[in-house]
C-alpha cells in the first residue's frame, strides 16, 4: 500500500510541474550534451566467501547537428574485482573510447524524449593481469526526462546490439555478437542511469 501512495503521489508530482512549466524541454540545433553515467555494485557471499565490487563510469559530450540528431565523444572507464576467500583476487579493468550518435524520434509528453544511439570505439585493459586491446560497436535506446530545460535524468537501455573484437597480448583475436531482443523483459539488466545537461 505504501508503495502505491509513493507512486500516486511521483505521479501528481509530475503533472504538477508539467503544468506549472511551460517552458521549452529538449534540445536543438546547436546545443551540447553533456552526460555521465555511472554504475556501482558490490556484493558479499558469506555462503562462497566471495566478495565482488565493480565500478563503470561513462562520460559523454555531444554537438547537435539538427534538432534530433547529435554526435558526439564517448569515453568509459571500469574495474571489477571478485575476492574468495584462501585465493587470489581476481581483477579486470577496462579504458574505451570513441564516438556516438544520437536521435531523438519519440517525444512522451514535453518532458520525456526518447532517443537511439549507436557508437563505435576501441577499447583496452586487463584480466587477471593478461592485457588485451580491442574495437567494439554497440546500439541501444534511451530516455531523459528533463527536469528543467537545461538538466535532465538519464535512463539509458545499453547495448541491445553489440558487437566486440578484442585481442589478448600474445593471443588471438576474439569476436563476440550479442542480441538482447528480450531485453525489455528485464529492463534493469542493461540499464545505465545518469544526468544529462544542455548547454
Amino acid at each position: 500500500m505504501k508503495k502505491i501512495v509513493l507512486a500516486a503521489i511521483a505521479v501528481m508530482g509530475f503533472s504538477f510541474a508539467n503544468a506549472q512549466d511551460s517552458g521549452s524541454f529538449g534540445f536543438s540545433k546547436g546545443n551540447i550534451l553533456v552526460e555521465g553515467n555511472l554504475g556501482l555494485s558490490s556484493k558479499n557471499d558469506k555462503n562462497t566467501e566471495t566478495k565482488t565490487n565493480f565500478f563503470e563510469f561513462n562520460p559523454k559530450a555531444g554537438y547537435f547537428l539538427t534538432d534530433k540528431f547529435a554526435l558526439g565523444l564517448d569515453l568509459g572507464v571500469g574495474s571489477y574485482k571478485e575476492k574468495t576467500a584462501g585465493s587470489d583476487a581476481d581483477k579486470s579493468s577496462i579504458f574505451k573510447a570513441g564516438i556516438f550518435g544520437r536521435y531523438y524520434f519519440l517525444d512522451l509528453g514535453q518532458r520525456f524524449k526518447t532517443y537511439a544511439e549507436a557508437g563505435v570505439g576501441l577499447d583496452s585493459g586487463k584480466d587477471s593481469g593478461a592485457k588485451y586491446s580491442g574495437v567494439g560497436f554497440n546500439a541501444g535506446l534511451g530516455i531523459n526526462y528533463f527536469v528543467s530545460n537545461n538538466f535532465a535524468i538519464n535512463f539509458g537501455l545499453t547495448d541491445i546490439l553489440a558487437f566486440d573484437s578484442y585481442k589478448y597480448k600474445g593471443g588471438k583475436a576474439v569476436s563476440e555478437f550479442d542480441a538482447n531482443v528480450n531485453v525489455f523483459n528485464n529492463f534493469f539488466n542493461t540499464a545505465k542511469f545518469g544526468l544529462t545537461y544542455k548547454f
